[in-house]
């Protein structure tokens, strides 16, 4: 058996805001970006993807992105019973995907992926891929963000659910 090795892309390191809200991707994103190129088999990438605990690897082509490699992927090339250690990359990615800034705000990063279906997106800066965002990673951020304080309630006043 082939040892698998783990390509990781050569990418810009984005200084990150020192604020506790993120309200951008360059804040977020995960910048430890697993690559592959379009001849890789599915077995490959799906065995980089488990030891990097990834749900995507990001498709290069020279340095630029030609693709994403996600798990439903592999899943539905390994239901088409296909042999997955020749089937390549290529033949199951998404071609030429949608990518964001970094300066992308986490709503609008979520409305993309809401919109197209997508769990992953690459984040790309002057032509080259910086990182991806994940749905998870979007709602973590969510989670974390500090929510508005609720108007306080008057002594003796009922809540407006109980008025009547």
């Amino acid at each position: 058996m082939t040892p698998i090795t783990t390509k990781w892309a050569a990418v810009t390191e984005i200084p990150r805001p020192a604020t506790a809200a993120t309200t951008t991707l360059r804040g977020l994103m995960n910048t430890r970006v697993v690559t592959t190129s379009p001849d890789t088999s599915i077995a490959a990438a799906a065995a980089m993807m488990a030891a990097e605990n990834v749900g995507s690897v990001v498709v290069m082509q020279g340095s630029f992105l030609g693709g994403i490699l996600t798990e439903r992927d592999v899943v539905r090339a390994a239901a088409s019973g296909q042999d997955l250690s020749a089937s390549q990359v290529s033949a199951w990615m998404t071609p030429d995907p949608h990518a964001a800034s970094p300066d992308t705000s986490v709503e609008d990063a979520a409305q993309i992926m809401f919109l197209n279906g997508f769990r992953h997106l690459p984040i790309a800066q002057d032509g080259r891929v910086c990182g991806v965002v994940s749905l998870r990673d979007l709602f973590a951020a969510r989670i974390r963000r500090p929510r508005v304080a609720e108007p306080a309630k008057s002594a003796g006043q009922a809540p407006p659910d109980k008025l009547g």
